[in-house]
């Protein structure tokens, strides 16, 4: 047999799996992408204004496991960047998640002043809590605020991004809305934040540069595969080693038990004769206009010293096979029954790993995926 192992998706998942293949294990490994480039939504190039563009919307790495930090670390030089974003309030730009600076900004200073005491007695200084739990609060001043936070930040963007008012979701979408209590407007608040210091799809590139690894593009699972007696074959023959498959598991199995559901997004680039559009990478939109959010990635740029700049708007809409990308996994009841589905046939399918927020049919953030790569090729191989 040619290879050893078939990867299915060039994404930061499949480069992951093939790279630890190839180098940690020496197989021989094929990836099949359907696109034509590498990357995944990772994928970004440099425009011609001297800034790498993320084609695929705004990606900030972060995470706290040293491990995955350190192994990603093997393929790039890091961008040190901390994201903040801005939320477009009553006609004022204030930092979120919403935190005192945009209390002190939007209120009145005394009520600012006791809604941050309150705060910080009930859940102590720089922790976050999330809006459904403040507004389960037996107290006037902090169900204020949580009403106000949900909103006047939560409920039109989410209904935005997802077509649905806040109390139709999943919880797990709904609790990620925190306020942070105190000063820190940083996104995030893990250790380790940076962008790839020469952009995504280097990275990516670098990862999979090993001779171990044959990669073909525009090729997709359909087209030199197939499942047959719970066996897959490649062009005909079965297929003796592990298939590790990151794309959509409900394509996999020809949408058997109907498609899953995911919200996409209709994005938008503008190049503005401006040296900078905006103060900071992401201004949010929650009730304003019909795009969630601009993005300006000359703000995460390592290197720009163009008078022009790069701006994205993003507009969501309900994913449709075959004409827009899944981006965010939209979890209902009936879709969780219908992956429990696939999940069922996939379990009795030969040597096949799932693997990533497509095949899992969960949201993941970068780090997690590379972390589920990791941990997939270590089970396969020593268990």
């Amino acid at each position: 047999m040619l290879f050893d192992n078939l990867v299915v998706g060039a994404g930061l998942a499949g480069a992951t799996v093939a790279e630890q293949l190839a180098d940690k294990y020496h197989r021989r490994v094929l990836v099949i992408e359907a696109r034509d480039h590498v990357g995944g939504h990772c994928y970004d190039e440099l425009d011609e204004t001297g800034i790498y563009v993320h084609k695929y919307g705004p990606h900030i790495f972060h995470t706290d496991n040293q491990q995955v930090w350190d192994y990603l670390s093997r393929f790039t030089d890091w961008h040190l960047y901390q994201h903040r974003v801005l939320a477009n309030i009553d006609g004022k730009k204030v930092p979120v998640p919403f935190n005192f600076e945009s209390m002190e900004a939007l209120f009145p200073r005394e009520i600012a002043l006791r809604l941050e005491s309150k705060l910080v007695e009930r859940y102590g200084f720089n922790n976050k809590v999330a809006i459904l739990d403040l507004q389960k609060e037996n107290d006037a001043d902090l169900n204020f605020l949580a009403d106000f936070v949900y909103k006047k930040v939560f409920e039109g963007y989410t209904i935005k991004q997802w077509g649905r008012k806040p109390e139709d979701l999943s919880p797990s979408v709904t609790g990620r809305v925190p306020v942070y209590i105190g000063y820190d407007s940083r996104y995030f608040q893990d250790r380790y934040q940076a962008i790839p210091q020469h952009g995504y799809t280097k990275m990516i590139k670098n990862m999979i540069q090993n001779p171990n690894i044959t990669i073909v593009l525009k090729c997709n699972f359909s087209e030199i595969c197939s499942i047959e007696q719970q066996k897959i074959y490649l062009l005909g023959q079965e297929f003796k080693g592990k298939v590790f498959y990151t794309g959509k598991i409900d394509e996999l199995f020809n949408f058997v038990f109907g498609e899953l559901p995911y919200r996409s997004l209709d994005l938008v680039f503008e190049t503005v004769e401006k040296r900078f559009f905006q103060e900071v990478a992401t201004v949010n939109y929650p009730s304003e206009y019909d795009f969630t959010r601009i993005t300006e990635f000359k703000h995460m740029s390592a290197t720009s010293d163009c008078d022009r700049t790069v701006i994205l708007k993003e507009y969501p809409v309900n994913h449709r096979h075959g004409e827009n990308d899944a981006y965010y996994p939209f979890f209902t009841s009936e879709a969780n029954e219908a992956y429990s589905k696939y999940l069922g046939l996939a379990k009795h399918v030969q040597d096949l790993i799932l693997v990533g927020r497509l095949a899992e049919y969960k949201y993941y953030d970068m780090d997690d995926v590379v972390a589920r790569a990791l941990d997939a090729v270590e089970q396969a191989i020593q268990g």
